[in-house]
């Protein structure tokens, strides 16, 4: 843990992908520069553990999207970790009889044609919420509402078309063998932290800009603020003075729920490596079901939206619970045995994110921009909200902690 200087040129706040893009850009600067983490580890929102003896776990953010595009794909290389580029089990190796192909080849046809009235819909630039152009009556609209909870980490009536159209994805879906968290560790092992430091008041008021943490008081002559933006809507970080703005913004830009959970699975061989396990529940409130990732002993599921807050609320354990029930209910009881709960995240529960990523409300898609303008050429902002086309991704957040740094230096050189 690095000490808390008093002053410096540059305080980043928070020690995610955003946090730690930006201080890597300001590294030969010649800028002193801190980054404040009020979590006792590096990676926010990435996060890798241990989950048993053979099971490598990524809590939070897994797959290195728009790989192609991917800013972490070149860094995993130059810091010697291993990408995996096998493609992901979304649409293909499907397990079991719980969805026949039969079923999920008309519901695949289903969910790509939902996604092109959207595309055709968001050309003349009018918002609305992507629950409208679900086709009406069409059997698999619950289904379809569950995969928007997995992606936008809510439901299509809360999330805006003109946004879902901006993502650019490339269907290049990688991983990292040692974790994605476990990467942005490293990454971020390079730069000053100062950890287990809560930033409470960003004081702009005066020449310097004052911020109190929760280890004391520091000075900066610009700031990078990267935290999630449910902590800028709830105002948990405050400004003084105020910027009704951004809080706006923030609102506008809510963390969605996807969490995870991983079951130790006995007698893996039993099934294959790298198997999809899902049913034709017809109802948003499920989970999809990643067989044996890396051929691992274990099985890994998904949840998000309302359901996942549901399961959260539920207590601690509970989404491990209702997994094994849906599994069972799909393989049979026998199978009840063979699995055991090794490890859950609970993102709306962690204080530092109260939430997984971000998503625009209808009508607030223009507010990733907005969060993303600097005020008065001394507070700067970054994070995943802010990146205009690869919101919701940690190299979307990494990317946008770059574009942050280069302002800053920018607003010097003036």
């Amino acid at each position: 843990m690095s000490s808390l200087p008093s002053t410096v040129d540059v305080t980043v706040i928070g020690a995610g992908a955003a946090g730690l893009g930006a201080a890597h850009a300001l590294k030969d600067s010649g800028l002193s520069t801190m980054v404040l983490e009020a979590r006792d580890r590096l990676g926010g929102r990435a996060h890798t553990i241990q989950a048993g003896p053979d099971v490598v776990f990524d809590v939070g953010c897994g797959w290195l999207h728009s790989a192609d595009q991917n800013s972490f794909v070149g860094i995993a290389q130059q810091l010697g970790f291993e990408i995996n580029r096998d493609l992901p089990p979304w649409r293909e190796r499907a397990y079991g009889k719980a969805f026949p192909q039969a079923d999920r080849d008309a519901f695949m046809l289903a969910l790509d044609e939902f996604y092109d009235r959207i595309e055709q819909a968001a050309q003349d630039g009018k918002d609305a919420p992507a629950n409208i152009y679900l086709e009406p009556g069409n059997r698999w609209n619950p289904m379809i509402d569950a995969i928007s909870t997995y992606v936008n980490g809510c439901e299509l009536d809360q999330a805006s078309i003109l946004d879902i159209d901006a993502y650019e994805d490339t269907d290049i879906n990688w991983r990292v063998r040692r974790g994605y968290g476990a990467l942005i560790a490293a990454y971020g092992a390079l730069v000053p932290v100062a950890l287990n430091c809560a930033v409470k008041l960003i004081d702009h008021s005066g020449k310097r800009v004052r911020i109190a943490t929760s280890r004391g008081i520091i000075e900066a002559d610009k700031v990078i603020v990267t935290v999630p933006t449910n902590l800028i809507a709830d105002e948990t970080i405050r400004f003084s003075p105020a910027l009704p703005g951004k809080v706006d913004a923030a609102r506008g830009l809510p963390l969605g729920l996807a969490d995870k959970v991983t079951l130790a699975l006995a007698d893996p061989d039993a099934l294959p490596k790298e198997g999809n396990l899902r049913g034709a529940t017809m109802r948003t409130e499920m989970g999809t079901y990643h067989i044996r990732p890396f051929g691992q002993p274990c099985i890994e599921g998904f949840f998000g939206g309302r359901f996942a807050q549901q399961l959260e609320d539920a207590g601690d354990g509970a989404i491990a619970v209702h997994s094994i029930d849906e599994i069972v209910s799909f393989l049979g009881n026998d199978f009840r045995r063979k699995l055991k709960p090794l490890s859950e995240s609970r993102w709306s529960h962690d204080p530092f994110a109260r939430g997984s990523y971000s998503h625009a409300l209808p009508g607030h898609a223009d507010k990733r921009a907005v969060l993303a303008a600097p005020v008065d050429g001394r507070l700067f902002f970054a994070g995943e909200a802010t990146s205009p086309h690869f919101f919701s991704t940690a190299h979307g957040a990494r990317d946008s902690g770059e574009r942050a740094a280069r302002e800053v230096l920018a607003a010097l050189r003036k």
